[in-house]
């Protein structure tokens, strides 16, 4: 079903874990993958030379943001997300989805879409289904995403009920937009974005945390034929052990055939419980946003460099690290910078972490395809969760792994 420019290949398998390909217009990408997060149009606090060099190989961009500044018309009259992000990898953007749920005291929603007041300058914007996929069209992302709506993980049974009515409608006209503007179904002549390149819509599961809503969600995506598909609403408040009664269905919803996309997961425990549920992608501001904010990731469990503890400590923030901070910086030098508002100090505890997340996920795939993964992710997040600044793993954590269906 799937065209030659975007596809998705099973290699091996451990369980449900997946080690698969990824193919799109600006190239393949290993699955298991872990995306940063790009917001605005940049990934914060690095160059993309750095980016690649930390080991990423797909980024993500945010619609609801782009669409307000500069603008998608504006993107593509400056080349496309890609050449504004100077990025020549896989790029993926979300929807503006969960701007409808994370700015929802500035909203209305409605079967046709959902009107926001924009967070810039308290002006109504309008987004649509069709307005969602035109949008991403412009910015030329290589996989675009449906609008959906994404409840609280707490919400009752009918609003997660409605949401999965209203997300299933919406991605109907998400779809038939990207057909309209392909002109053919996606199985005929790819569709091409404003910079020429072919465009895949992921359809994003909802249903909460209630099993039956779930499965009536993915059967109704199913039905569409889509590229891709998403597990949405598993990052906003639900806890790791909803995620995992989540995900223990999710293989059997979803056809083995397709990518399967986690949306804004980053936490290690998450993407292994996640990667041990048969799920391919993943994306998460986790490695950035505590980066810029002096807390690093290291196999040896979180540190938090404004600790005085680290004041006088000539260590690197992880001695197996090879990334270009613990090649060059100690984490009392590194802890100088942030104390001083250095803003280097970011910069280097944004690069070491994104380059843990990326070794991290290569270690994910090594283990898939030597069939070790349960047993590997369990030593790994023992001591991920038990060492560090004070961090400990919540209860339950080891056992989430071992009950991996």
């Amino acid at each position: 079903m799937l065209c030659g420019m975007f596809g998705y290949q099973c290699i091996a398998t451990d369980g449900k874990a997946r080690l698969g390909r990824l193919q799109t217009p600006h190239g393949e990408v290993e699955t298991p993958v872990f995306m940063p997060v790009g917001t605005a149009g940049s990934v914060k606090g690095v160059t993309p030379d750095q980016l690649r060099a930390a080991g990423a190989r797909m980024i993500l961009g945010n619609t609801y943001h782009l669409m307000l500044r500069p603008g998608a018309e504006t993107v593509a009259r400056l080349g496309g997300l890609h050449r504004v992000m100077a990025w020549d990898g896989p790029l993926l953007t979300d929807s503006g989805g969960y701007q409808v749920f994370s700015l929802a005291h500035m909203r209305k929603l409605s079967a046709e879409g959902v009107t926001f007041q924009s967070h810039l300058d308290g002006s109504a914007v309008e987004l649509t289904p069709a307005l969602a996929v035109g949008v991403q069209r412009l910015l030329g992302a290589d996989v675009i995403m449906q609008l959906d709506e994404c409840p609280p993980g707490q919400s009752g049974r009918d609003a997660a009920a409605a949401a999965v009515e209203r997300s299933a409608r919406w991605a109907r006209l998400c779809r038939d937009a990207w057909q309209k503007r392909c002109q053919e179904p996606f199985s005929a002549e790819p569709c091409h974005s404003a910079q020429g390149a072919y465009q895949a819509l992921f359809g994003i599961q909802q249903g909460g945390v209630h099993a039956d809503l779930r499965a009536e969600s993915a059967a109704a995506l199913v039905e569409l034929d889509l590229p891709g598909y998403a597990v949405g609403g598993v990052s906003v408040g639900e806890g790791h052990e909803a995620l995992c009664d989540v995900l223990d269905a999710t293989d059997g919803q979803l056809p083995p055939s397709h990518p399967r996309y986690l949306m804004g997961v980053g936490e290690p425990r998450d993407i292994v419980a996640a990667v041990l549920r048969g799920i391919d992608m993943f994306d998460c501001v986790l490695p950035t946003r505590n980066g810029r904010n002096a807390q690093a990731f290291t196999w040896q469990g979180r540190l938090r460099l404004r600790n005085a503890r680290h004041a006088e400590d000539a260590a690197p923030l992880d001695e197996t690290c090879d990334c270009y901070c613990c090649r060059n910086y100690s984490r009392g030098v590194l802890r100088h910078l942030f104390m001083a508002k250095e803003m280097l100090g970011p910069t280097l505890v944004t690069i070491h972490n994104l380059h843990f997340f990326s070794t991290f996920m290569i270690a994910i795939r090594a283990a898939i395809a030597a069939g070790t993964l349960k047993a590997s992710a369990s030593a790994w997040l023992g001591a991920i969760y038990e060492g560090g600044d004070d961090d400990e793993a919540e209860p339950g954590d080891k056992d989430q792994i071992t009950s991996a269906k």
